[in-house]
């Protein structure tokens, strides 16, 4: 093998470290069991690294910025997902939000699916506003007993009634449902719909 020891691995004077380590190791791969050949392949090698250090310390190299500030970008990374993830607008949506118990949300399904059968099967307009008094007096009571809030909790109930009952026209004028329910139907199917969505998933 010759004295270079770019010659001794194969390797050109401006190959990559990854090429340099890469050729070391298959070097040392096809002779296994020769440590006297082993032996001149990891002094090439540390010739080479001893060689590149050199040049880096009188500027021959010029060292890539994401190698000689790898810390600093290490280090700013987390800052800003941390940046993303304390955001005042996405701190206050996810106080909103409740994750609930499988029972309760069999409970309050069992309970809004009950009414809406009475409702839709009802057409008599009286029927369907008093289950929708019921739907409305479960919703605030279920909502209070999370915050012990009663003003929250009746604001989240006034938004859900009239965001039910305004998708719920729509739905009907857009005839979806049009032939199946009327429009008082169609409006108690929606409310009960966003009254099972926030006594569920809002706090």
């Amino acid at each position: 093998m010759s004295d270079n020891p770019y010659e001794k691995l194969q390797v050109s004077e401006d190959a990559s470290f990854e090429q340099i380590k890469e050729a070391r190791d298959a070097l040392i791969a096809t002779h296994p069991g020769d440590e006297r050949q082993r032996t001149e392949i990891e002094a090439a090698y540390d010739a080479i690294l001893m060689d590149r250090l050199r040049q880096r310390q009188e500027g021959k190299i010029k060292v890539p910025e994401r190698i000689r500030y790898a810390e600093r970008l290490a280090e700013s990374a987390p800052a800003k997902i941390n940046r993303i993830g304390t955001h005042p607008a996405l701190k206050w949506w996810q106080q909103q939000l409740d994750m609930p118990s499988l029972r309760g949300i069999l409970i309050t399904s069992s309970v809004y699916a009950a009414l809406m059968a009475i409702g839709i099967s009802q057409a008599n307009p009286d029927t369907i506003a008093l289950v929708l008094s019921l739907g409305v007096g479960f919703n605030l009571v279920w909502l209070q007993r999370k915050e012990q809030r009663l003003g929250r909790a009746f604001l989240l109930t006034l938004i859900a009634l009239i965001l039910g009952a305004v998708v719920a026209v729509g739905i009907y004028h857009l005839g979806v449902l049009g032939t199946l329910l009327s429009v008082d139907q169609t409006v108690g199917l929606g409310v009960f719909m966003t009254f099972w969505l926030t006594s569920n998933f809002l706090r």
